[in-house]
């Protein structure tokens, strides 16, 4: 009994510096947030005005607006794209799979502002692309704007496609050949298969997946700062702009916003455990 109390003790202090790290780094500025976002903006007294002001202002709505649609949107096509692709790289062998799970795991980690500049260098006013096209008399890029909806969206997607091809992989390995032998034993059809067997054995990786990617895009600023900077109202920009800008300071009114930002991605957490409870019966 008293061994099994000293491995408890030592596990505990093995666990020690990662609770010191979670709470230095996580608890703690999230509880910061919060305190600060009751304040009014001489930073003594205590009150709703941050939210009053946030929630009475078309402008601080409207980016909120913008990043949840944006969030939604590339989380929708990124999670499609991502099932027929991941699908497509359980045709090749092993080796061929291994090569091209490491092209995704670059690509998933090349974001932020080179992601930015890459593309403002190849598809930007004056990109290489841009450019190219115009010069060749095709009027590709002619109407196409990437410092708008449009350029954001196309950017989120790039980086979350990746993310969303290397998470959802392992999952297609848990769907065994033998059922698919055993379907088409019994009469069933592909498309059978998938619609009975495939998609829901494969439904909470892709719900779950997708709370993920809302989640990345919702707290995504380094790229879109680099590429719009404050042409377009994004909720992560109008935060950075209250607690880092000169001219627009005011920490309690972006603790406010960063609160409701937090929010947001807890009642993304809150629908996805709401679907997954649906879907997977284990959990019932």
């Amino acid at each position: 009994m008293l061994k099994i109390k000293k491995q408890k003790l030592f596990l505990l202090a093995l666990l020690l510096p990662f609770f010191i790290l979670v709470i230095g780094f996580e608890i703690g500025p999230l509880i910061s947030m919060v305190k600060d976002s009751f304040y009014a903006n001489d930073g003594i007294k205590i009150s709703l005005d941050q939210y009053t002001t946030i929630f009475k202002s078309k402008f601080y709505l409207q980016g909120i607006q913008n990043s949840v649609l944006i969030s939604l949107f590339s989380a929708i096509t990124s999670i499609i794209v991502a099932v027929v692709l991941a699908y497509s790289f359980t045709k090749f062998s092993k080796k061929a799979q291994n090569r091209l799970l490491m092209i995704a795991n670059m690509t998933s980690n090349f974001e932020g502002i080179p992601l930015s500049f890459s593309y403002i260098i190849l598809l930007g006013n004056n990109g290489l692309f841009t450019l190219l096209f115009a010069k060749l008399g095709m009027d590709v890029f002619a109407h196409f704007n990437l410092y708008s909806w449009t350029g954001l969206i196309l950017v989120y997607v790039y980086f979350q496609i990746p993310l969303a091809i290397m998470l959802l992989y392992p999952s297609f390995q848990g769907i065994k050949h033998q059922w698919n032998e055993a379907a088409a034993l019994l009469g069933a059809s592909k498309l059978k298969f998938w619609m009975h067997i495939g998609l829901p054995v494969l439904l909470p990786s892709i719900v779950g997946i997708f709370s993920i990617l809302f989640a990345n895009a919702m707290g995504a600023y380094a790229t879109a700062y680099a590429l719009v900077g404050s042409n377009y109202n994004l909720l992560s920009l109008q935060i950075a702009n209250l607690v880092s800008s000169e001219v627009t300071l005011n920490p309690h009114l972006g603790s406010a916003l960063g609160v409701l930002l937090a929010s947001t991605m807890i009642v993304a957490m809150w629908f996805n455990q709401r679907m997954m409870r649906r879907v997977r019966r284990d959990l019932r």
